[in-house]
């Protein structure tokens, strides 16, 4: 909640234009390679919260202002015009990724509509830009440094992945089993709580028709972000 009150805080002022091109887009994310957050988040008069426990998603929030994101994209890419969904990736010391990488949120009331073509999560993920960033818990949040940024598209075999996990997390919400996910079901994809609080529930599917469910959302296993970016070194 905090992120989106700061975000509506941060005037237009203070976030670049949407870039143009993908050329210019990659300018920008080169630019901010071995700058400190901190110093970026100056620069855009964005105040950071001074607890690393308040921290979450203020990276990400500096990134997008930074580099000209849409904060209107909704279902749609970062980059609406490019077609580019901007995602940092927390790294640890080894430069491995840390943590898990949130897609999208999941539309629980229609699960048993879609499908992978039409989707959220296949049109979040047709092109990315993945710029990494240091996460130590003990460094302070201003003091970590943005990483080279690496524009990707998923081979046809990682494709193939994602999709039959989608297909089998998606059966399970579907057929309004969606309390019988488990994080540990899929290969690369994964289905975790999207809320505030386990309290929270919104409309959703029930084996007996409509019920009110635990928001879900996708994300990448690290395992799969640490092999995209293995990958990009051969």
């Amino acid at each position: 909640m905090q992120r989106y009150t700061q975000l509506k805080k941060t005037s237009s002022s203070s976030r670049q234009p949407a870039p143009k091109t993908i050329a210019e887009l990659g300018l920008r994310a080169e630019a901010l390679c071995g700058n400190r957050v901190g110093d970026v988040a100056d620069r855009l008069g964005i105040e950071l919260p001074k607890d690393n426990k308040y921290g979450k998603g203020y990276v990400g929030l500096v990134a997008e202002c930074a580099l000209g994101a849409d904060p209107k994209a909704g279902e749609k890419p970062d980059f609406v015009d490019l077609g580019v969904e901007l995602k940092t990736l927390p790294l640890n010391a080894d430069g491995r990724p840390s943590e898990s990488t949130f897609c999208c949120a999941i539309d629980m009331a229609h699960a048993d509509r879609e499908t992978w073509e039409t989707s959220r999560l296949h049109n979040k993920l047709k092109k990315v830009l993945w710029l990494p960033v240091e996460s130590a818990k003990s460094a302070d949040l201003k003091a970590r440094c943005f990483g080279r940024a690496l524009l990707w598209s998923p081979s046809e075999k990682m494709i193939s992945v994602l999709e039959q996990d989608w297909n089998l997390l998606m059966g399970f919400i579907g057929a309004g089993m969606s309390d019988e996910l488990s994080a540990h079901m899929g290969t690369y994809l994964q289905v975790r709580p999207k809320a505030a609080h386990s309290a929270v529930r919104t409309k959703g599917l029930g084996q007996d028709g409509p019920k009110q469910v635990l928001p879900l959302g996708f994300y990448l296993r690290a395992s799969c972000t640490e092999q995209i970016l293995l990958e990009s070194l051969k």
